[in-house]
């Protein structure tokens, strides 16, 4: 493991507690387990057909099927925040509303990393590339889906490449498309955050693309969290015997490109509205060009990007 990948120092044990949610009987939670992973299965299956189609119907089909694998698994979604006028929660039959950032340039879109969860969440409300670490490209079947998925590649062991990456992003905004980052590179308990790195915002800035800040929480969060060396399959099991589990998605302002003279402290603008939502929602308005129509779906698994050493820790993800 490289030394400069960020760690986070949350754990199972800390971080996933049974206490907190009402429970679902074993046959149930089974039965939502088996329907899940079969709606996952179908929509592998089905993107190189979706890669055919205008971006427009991509990212329609992208968020559709994102939105009712998450409900499937028995998610539920709210969202609030600009330029949304009112908190609603998002049932399995309502019909698709536009996402909150219009066609125009590309935007780069930011989130605290809690969870696995977190990238079909961002993808039903902001379906776009994601930024996932190189190995990706080498798993069988899921390598392939990720490249005509649109998913942008960091390989998280080599620094020298991430210019390449910074580069990569930056043609992907100047094109028009919406990507996706976690820049703190690691999920965290959702009690804790770690700092956002700064490397994917050169991108912005080198783009002209504006941020798009997104809050995400989870309540309760035990269920949701997935942390350290906890398994995947333990983490699916804890979401599906979870009642009530439900996502809060708080879409913040955008940060025009520009309004920041370097990546630090574009990063620090993003991070302080995602850690501070209030005082992100009640700062000045500035007119800005709103985003996009993402190129290509997002399919994949998320990113891992530069950081600074941290203290000792799981730095694992399920990617």
């Amino acid at each position: 493991m490289s030394a400069w990948l960020p760690t986070a120092p949350c754990t199972p044990q800390l971080c996933a507690p049974r206490s907190g949610a009402t429970r679902r009987g074993t046959v149930a939670a089974s039965a939502r387990l088996l329907a899940g992973l079969g709606a996952v299965v179908a929509g592998i299956l089905l993107v190189p057909v979706v890669a055919l189609f205008s971006a427009g119907r991509r990212d329609r089909l992208t968020s559709g099927w994102t939105r009712t694998v998450i409900r499937i698994f028995g998610l539920r979604i709210q969202v609030e925040g600009a330029p949304l006028a009112a908190p609603f929660t998002v049932p399995l039959d309502a019909p698709l509303t536009a996402s909150p950032d219009a066609p125009g340039s590309g935007v780069l879109v930011v989130a605290n990393h809690i969870s696995w969860l977190d990238i079909p969440l961002i993808a039903t409300l902001f379906p776009g590339r994601v930024l996932a670490k190189s190995d990706i490209r080498r798993w069988p079947v899921l390598g392939l889906v990720a490249e005509l998925g649109g998913t942008l590649f960091v390989d998280r062991d080599r620094l020298r490449a991430l210019p390449d990456t910074v580069r990569d992003v930056r043609d992907a905004l100047r094109a028009g498309s919406r990507v996706i980052v976690f820049p703190e590179g690691s999920t965290w308990c959702g009690r804790d955050q770690g700092r956002f790195t700064a490397a994917m915002f050169q991108a912005a800035l080198d783009a002209g693309a504006a941020v798009r800040p997104v809050r995400i929480g989870y309540r309760p969060l035990g269920p949701a969290a997935f942390v350290g060396d906890d398994p995947l399959a333990a983490s699916l099991w804890r979401i599906v015997v979870a009642r009530g589990l439900t996502a809060e998605i708080e879409v913040l302002p955008l940060i025009p490109a520009g309004r920041h003279p370097d990546r630090r402290s574009l990063a620090r603008a993003a991070q302080s509205a995602v850690t501070h939502p209030d005082l992100a929602r009640t700062a000045p308005a500035h007119t800005t060009v709103a985003s996009d129509s993402a190129n290509r779906p997002a399919s994949s698994v998320h990113q891992r990007a530069n950081s600074i050493p941290a203290p000792a820790s799981s730095e694992r993800t399920p990617s």
